[in-house]
């Protein structure tokens, strides 16, 4: 992310001057400049009369499709695992028995159980298709879809156009990007990221600064204001961002400084009754903190439900330590997800947000067939499950199948590409699109001869 300190007598209606204004954060949150937006527009990369937002739900880790959304009950036991479906609201349609607060809104999801991807069984490479549709190759970072959202619309209003909550993706084992930021696109589109806990009792509107920004400087800023920003001024004067500032900078100010942005991530002004229906943990309260940013105008927010797959419960259920159990997905995992996604679709569906507001939750593969001698499941980017609900998606319906042990899909094979493809056909962006890429080589937004999976769209 970059600084937006600037030395120029800048006054604003309030007296603050621009040099004292260095809470204008991250030019990540700025968008496109109106020229190039309205550019966008006029050529069609852009549905002006759709606006929908997008909730990410990333389930770092790799659920197990057995286990969880495509079971095998007449399989044998070391394919079936140990646990049983159980019938949702919708006829036809069964779960595992791990989540049935979701069996009861099945009506509102729709499953796409043949994805599957031909790279690496690591999870990196997972993560960088799921969300940005391609494999980084050569040097090229390609943009997460939330950034891609950012540059072609902008923030609406006085929030951050993308939110990423709780806290980025960690170490998972392959040391690769994971495809969360904007790529090639620049830091300007980077995510905002919380980059705090919202289930922590001390919790609080974050700094609009990134944390990295302060501890690189060493100093508290109430001390050493004036100090500070003569340092950071001096220097950002002599930057090519310099130029992009003076642009941009009255929209920042209005964004850092606006009350309905900084209430936006006050759940203390949630009522405990809707806390503890969420579920009182990191994931519970992300979700939360993501309908209210949904509502305050956010265009995309990305929750990763877990930061690292080592010595923590997560979905990665290798089944021995620095690993998971199969049992969490029983005892911890799955009610935490459970409680967590029927509220968030309830919610945004009583509230009239349902409609305009897709909901993603996927994994970066699935998991082995067969269950492995310490009584888990391994890396299987052969064949998974995910779920889309909202935003012109139409629920109570599952999209391609996979063979009778869950291995390979058998109908209707579906591609990270594709994947992304629909989300951004649900976003209202044309796959026709290019984005500005390295020397000004125009890079595709998804590859050519992709398509969305349009059984899902209304």
């Amino acid at each position: 992310m970059l600084r937006l300190d600037s030395d120029k007598p800048v006054e604003f209606c309030d007296g603050l001057r621009r040099r004292d204004f260095l809470h204008a954060g991250a030019l990540s949150m700025l968008g496109l400049g109106l020229n190039d937006l309205f550019a966008m527009k006029s050529l069609g990369a852009v549905d002006t009369k759709k606006d929908t937002n997008c909730i990410m739900l990333f389930l770092v880790g790799g659920p197990s499709q057995l286990d969880t959304w495509d079971m095998k009950p007449n399989a044998p036991i070391e394919i079936r695992g140990p646990y049983k479906p159980i019938k949702t609201n919708v006829p036809g349609i069964e779960i595992s028995e791990n989540f049935p607060r979701m069996a009861k809104h099945a009506d509102k999801y729709a499953l796409i159980r043949g994805v599957y991807h031909t790279a690496a069984a690591v999870h990196d490479t997972g993560h960088q298709m799921m969300q940005t549709g391609r494999l980084f190759q050569g040097g090229v970072e390609y943009p997460h879809i939330g950034c891609v959202l950012s540059k072609l619309k902008g923030p609406n209003g006085d929030v951050p156009p993308h939110v990423l909550l709780p806290r980025p993706i960690g170490n998972t084992g392959g040391n690769m990007p994971h495809g969360q930021n904007a790529g090639f696109l620049g830091k300007t589109y980077d995510p905002f990221v919380l980059n705090a806990d919202p289930s922590d009792p001390n919790f609080k509107v974050p700094d609009m600064l990134p944390p990295d920004y302060l501890s690189a400087l060493r100093v508290d800023r109430r001390k050493n204001w004036r100090e500070m920003v003569d340092h950071t001024v001096s220097k950002f004067e002599t930057s090519q961002d310099a130029r992009l500032f003076d642009a941009t900078f009255h929209q920042a100010y209005t964004l850092m400084s606006s009350q309905k942005a900084r209430e936006a991530f006050e759940l203390a002004r949630e009522p405990e009754q809707v806390r503890q229906k969420y579920g009182q943990n990191r994931f519970g309260q992300s979700c939360l903190l993501a309908r209210r940013l949904i509502e305050a105008g956010v265009r995309f927010v990305t929750i990763n439900m877990f930061e690292t797959v080592f010595d923590e419960i997560t979905w990665d259920i290798h089944g021995s330590k620095p690993f998971s159990p199969i049992s969490c997905y029983r005892d911890l995992v799955g009610p935490m997800f459970d409680m967590a996604y029927s509220s968030l679709l309830q919610d945004l569906h009583d509230r009239g947000l349902l409609t305009n507001t897709m909901v993603l939750a996927m994994g970066e593969f699935g998991r082995t067939p067969k269950v492995n001698p310490a009584g888990g499941r391994d890396h299987w980017p052969q064949c998974w499950s995910i779920i889309m609900a909202g935003g012109g998606v139409k629920g109570g319906q599952v999209i391609g199948a996979s063979d009778e042990i869950g291995a390979t899909p058998k109908d209707r094979p579906t591609s990270p590409a594709e994947v992304a493809a629909t989300i951004y056909k649900g976003l209202g962006i044309s796959l026709e699109l290019e984005l500005p890429g390295a020397q000004g080589r125009p890079i595709p937004l998804v590859e050519r001869g992709v398509e969305p999976i349009k059984e899902l769209f209304v």
